[in-house]
């Protein structure tokens, strides 16, 4: 008997540090009119503020992936010079699977100039939990069209460490953004073991 109710108090334990990972519910959750958020990374800090106007969805999805702690130990993993810094595959799979819901498609209403931020997207309902930082002005991604979509809505700025920014190891170019298949599957091991000088962001939140 005791060990029959062990088994049970076990999968109960298990299952609630499972459904911590993630919440269906959290999908749902609206963010305020504008918020900042800092994330901490390998090469120190930057500070954001998203504003919900400039793109509603978008910037929900923001807010409730800082809220629930989704950018903890998440990779650079995509640094061209003189255009872009990319992230958000997360090292634990069940995490980024969970966030990959695509959220509905809006109007690039605020321009891609030098550190604004977008969601990444390939298509129809795609902008789901890849983001990247504008390193330069990149105004051609508010009305370049393909696979049905237009443009790349910003859904917040940068406003302090833009030198940390800048920073972000971009040696490997091109080369991961390509490699996404690989980081998905194996996570930050495969980027530590073939690709080391990637930096990473340690932990996001909102500031109050």
């Amino acid at each position: 008997m005791m060990k029959k109710s062990f088994f049970i108090l076990s999968i109960v334990f298990l299952s609630s540090c499972a459904t911590v990972k993630f919440k269906e519910k959290w999908l749902k959750e609206e963010a305020p009119i504008s918020f900042k958020a800092r994330f901490e990374t390998t090469k120190g800090n930057f500070d954001i503020v998203a504003r919900r106007p400039w793109s509603p969805k978008g910037v929900d999805r923001l807010y409730q992936m800082i809220k629930h702690d989704y950018y903890t130990d998440v990779a650079i993993f995509r640094v061209v010079p003189e255009f872009v810094a990319q992230f958000g595959i997360h090292n634990d799979s069940i995490i980024n699977k969970s966030w990959k819901k695509g959220i509905d498609d809006e109007p690039a209403l605020a321009k891609n100039d030098s550190m604004a931020i977008s969601f990444a997207r390939g298509g129809k309902r795609t902008r789901s939990n890849q983001i990247f930082i504008n390193l330069k002005d990149n105004n051609r991604l508010d009305s370049i069209e393909y696979s049905g979509v237009k443009g790349f809505p910003v859904i917040a700025k940068v406003i302090a460490g833009q030198e940390n920014v800048m920073k972000f190891y971009d040696g490997y170019g091109d080369k991961l953004g390509r490699r996404q298949d690989s980081i998905n599957k194996y996570g930050n091991a495969f980027l530590m073991k073939n690709y080391p000088e990637v930096d990473y962001i340690k932990k996001a939140y909102i500031l109050k």
